[in-house]
């Protein structure tokens, strides 16, 4: 007997959507969380449906580097404001809790996205500074162009010297 080869059949509506679904819960749990397992759980899909997804399609890959960043920077801020504050945690018998700085995961978090972070921030520094040159550019050919319309002199001939 011969292999038969089956068609690959065209995604269907309900599955776009499914797919859309599950990629709009993902991302938003990763730019909360910085994490993809904890990402994964919320969208209700296995870890390695997530990193298949981003193989193979830019766009997601995209959008998951800049949800990585978005949950840096919110994890960021929170590791600071409890390097600043600390956390308030009842202490064993005790009638007040005690002030307490536990940072160890969110620096594991930190250190171990660091780098694509900085990449995609890098990124995103280098289409700021794209728009800045071209509001620049705007600016400058406004400029010149003022420059080069004729401006009107006033004549000498028809100075009034009533007053001299």
């Amino acid at each position: 007997m011969g292999d038969v080869a089956v068609p690959a059949s065209k995604p269907t509506r309900a599955t776009k959507a499914e797919e859309k679904r599950w990629r709009s819960a993902f991302l938003a749990e990763l730019a909360a969380t910085s994490n993809v397992t904890a990402s994964a759980k919320a969208a209700a899909v296995s870890t390695t449906r997530a990193y298949d997804a981003r193989r193979k399609d830019a766009e997601f890959y995209r959008a998951g580097q800049e949800a990585l960043c978005e949950g840096y920077e919110h994890l960021e801020m929170s590791l600071l404001q409890r390097l600043r504050d600390g956390e308030i945690k009842p202490a064993a018998g005790a009638k007040k809790g005690v002030r307490v700085f536990d940072n160890a995961n969110a620096l594991r978090l930190l250190v171990a996205h660091r780098d694509s972070v900085s990449r995609q921030q890098g990124v995103r520094d280098n289409q700021d500074t794209s728009a800045i040159l071209e509001r620049i550019n705007i600016r400058i050919d406004r400029m010149r162009a003022t420059r080069a319309a004729p401006v009107a002199v006033a004549d000498p001939a028809n100075r009034d010297d009533d007053h001299a």
